[in-house]
């Protein structure tokens, strides 16, 4: 098919019919040929789109999955303290630190010296402290061990506080010290 201006060219005798021919078939092939790839193009960003909304969606699962396992970790932990905490009585304030804050508890003389000797570890429940034998600690210590607060018992092998404490431990220092 011609358009307007082939034909105008045709009359004033400035083209031949054969080379007007030739280029609108090469014309048509082009629009043609331009056709076919756009379809291509389109599979091509719906499939682009399909795979960023499954990795979307993969990453919120992963997400939703590592939520829900905390959760479950949180409520394991509360589980453990509250069916192994240990009665605290007494008039004898226990200090430690948490972070960068001082803490106390009231606790009696078997549970000061338990807590001094690493028997007994003390635990951050809720807004509070809690008694744990060192089991159910080392339970804690399993799924998060940030919920520990005091552990004497704990060693760190290798340090350079472990030879101090080898050094020092010829020298008889009362653990009942109260400040």
């Amino acid at each position: 098919m011609r358009n307007p201006l082939q034909e105008q060219l045709l009359k004033a005798g400035l083209a031949k019919k054969g080379k007007v021919d030739q280029i609108a078939r090469e014309q048509a092939k082009q629009r043609q040929g331009k056709a076919a790839p756009s379809e291509p193009v389109e599979k091509i960003d719906a499939q682009r789109l399909q795979a960023e909304k499954a990795e979307r969606d993969r990453a919120l699962a992963a997400e939703r999955n590592a939520q829900a396992q905390a959760r479950e970790v949180a409520a394991q932990v509360r589980q453990i303290i509250d069916a192994n905490k240990i009665k605290r009585e007494g008039d004898i304030t226990y200090r430690f630190t948490d972070g960068e804050a001082m803490q106390s508890v009231l606790v009696n003389e078997t549970l000061r010296t338990q807590l001094a000797k690493g028997v007994l570890v003390i635990v951050r429940a809720g807004s509070g402290y809690e008694l744990l034998p060192r089991m159910a600690a080392e339970k804690i210590r399993e799924r998060d061990a940030s919920i520990i607060v005091l552990d004497h018992g704990q060693k760190t092998e290798g340090s350079p506080a472990s030879e101090d404490d080898e050094f020092y431990s010829q020298f008889k220092v009362p653990d009942d010290l109260i400040w």
